[in-house]
């Protein structure tokens, strides 16, 4: 195995990463906090640990292959959430909440173990929507560029042939990232503006942009978008929401390419709006007939705020604007159901992927219908081709993985003390990547802050698995993978 080539993309991260603490510095500055020297001291330390690795990898072969891009995928997602922890330690926040926030932003999971937001510096607010922003557009270039070629759970389907150049989309990974970095960015703009419009400052605009269209949900308050300023925008969220959920190549292609065609023809999105829509107004229906009797003056605030909810947990945001897990038991069931349910493959959110899903649902009726008829030939089609057996094993075993760390992380949670409802809506939003789960001590309403520093730990790891579709960490952690 070639290690230059992972530890000089490991030293670009870093230093990469290094700059970007320079805005939050300078905002620090600006507003003469006492702690500006936090991001000062970070910037250098980080700079000069990835300015290292950067020169041990100097010289010899770079090519990367596959072992090496396993390696690379999951060293990454250790590694940079360590270096983004360095301004929470610095600043005085202890180790475990500083890896925990780290890697819930990286990951854009949105869960927080820190109160008292509302009086935080603003650099490390930015800090938060910066760490969010990054970590989405690094999952979407994953996803698109990485993941296929590793065949991990069923991302082959999305593997982009070198002659898809002059139709589909582009085959380099560094043109994928550009034109993808640029959609991403321009729909970054368009969600702050639009939040500027319904009243946010620039600032909170521009940092709840970053973490909206990650897919992300870190807010600078403590009540998320249940404080007043934020409520106005819930309009506009619930739009940007559900556009981080969509395929970024396909977004890409209705952005810089005015081509809607491809997304009208992919049946990602169309299940993901049935979903979205279906999950909606049972929420909607539920809490105007029951939860909160109709008042005609109030009957569109009381669509948008159950809308808002919905999509906020189906798409992985994690953002709430009420304590919605007090809306009684079926709402709680329904909120749960969409927490596992997640968008599209190639989008910033996660969970099990829309595809997924369809794929699934669609082998179990293939496989009863070979019990009864053993001699039928049943072929699993996806997008009108048949799926071959590689990719519906590749599927079955993430759809395996995934519910076995959901229950393994629902036990050990249990065990720090946590009633039967938290340790399993922490553990599917942390494997999720959700944020906020359900419950007195980890809903809506509340934060990890009051979970023992195990349980921190046990989420932190649940958040990484998810976010890396658990195959490849599973694969690297293999005896044979070391030995070649």
């Amino acid at each position: 195995m070639q290690l230059r080539p992972v530890l000089l993309a490991l030293g670009i991260m870093t230093v990469l990463l290094a700059g970007a603490m320079v805005p939050c510095a300078l905002l620090d500055l600006a507003d003469r906090n006492d702690d500006a020297h936090v991001f000062w001291f970070s910037f250098f330390a980080s700079g000069l640990v990835g300015a290292l690795l950067w020169v041990l990898a100097r010289g010899g072969d770079t090519r990367i292959g596959q072992r090496e891009t396993f390696l690379l995928t999951v060293a990454v997602w250790v590694l940079v959430p360590a270096v983004a922890a360095v301004p929470f330690v610095v600043s005085g926040i202890s180790f475990t909440d500083a890896i925990f926030e780290a890697v819930s932003g990286l990951t854009t999971t949105g869960a927080t173990a820190l109160s008292g937001l509302d009086d935080m510096p603003r650099g490390l607010l930015l800090w938060r929507g910066i760490l969010q922003w990054i970590g989405g557009i690094g999952i979407v270039v994953t996803a698109v560029a990485i993941l296929p070629q590793l065949r991990v759970g069923g991302m082959q389907l999305f593997q982009i042939e070198s002659s898809d150049i002059t139709g589909k989309f582009l085959p380099r990974i560094t043109d994928i990232a550009a034109y993808m970095g640029l959609t991403y960015l321009i729909i970054s703009c368009a969600c702050a503006f639009s939040y500027s419009l319904a009243g946010m400052n620039w600032f909170d605009a521009i940092v709840h942009a970053m973490s909206t269209v990650s897919a992300g949900g870190f807010a600078n308050y403590d009540a998320s978008f249940g404080h007043e300023t934020l409520r106005p925008a819930m309009g506009p969220a619930i739009f940007f929401m559900a556009l981080a959920g969509l395929p970024f190549s396909l977004l890409t292609m209705l952005v810089l390419q005015g081509r809607i065609k491809p997304m009208l023809r992919d049946p990602q999105p169309r299940l993901y709006f049935a979903l979205l829509l279906t999950f909606s107004a049972i929420i909607v229906v539920w809490h105007e007939a029951v939860v909160e009797p109709p008042v005609f003056d109030h009957i569109f605030h009381g669509i948008t705020e159950t809308t808002f909810n919905i999509v906020s947990v189906m798409t992985g945001t994690g953002y709430a604007s009420t304590a919605y897990d007090t809306w009684g038991q079926p709402a709680v069931i329904v909120f749960l159901l969409a927490t596992f349910m997640g968008g599209c493959a190639g989008s910033a959110s996660c969970g099990m992927k829309m595809f997924r899903l369809e794929i699934t649902a669609k082998a179990l009726v293939a496989w009863s219908q070979r019990m009864v008829q053993p001699h039928r030939r049943t072929p699993v089609r996806y997008a009108g081709k048949p799926v071959d057996e590689e990719t519906l094993q590749s599927v079955m075993v993430f759809m395996f993985l995934y519910l076995t760390t959901f229950m393994v992380a629902a036990a050990l949670l249990s065990f720090t003390g946590l009633d039967a409802l938290s340790a399993i809506s922490a553990s599917a939003t942390m494997v999720s990547n959700v944020g906020p789960g359900l419950g007195p001590i980890v809903g809506p309403s509340s934060n990890f802050a009051g979970v023992t520093d195990f349980a921190k730990w046990v989420c932190s790891a649940a958040m990484l698995l998810g976010r890396l579709e658990f195959v490849a960490v599973f694969v690297v952690l293999t005896g044979r993978f070391w030995r070649g």
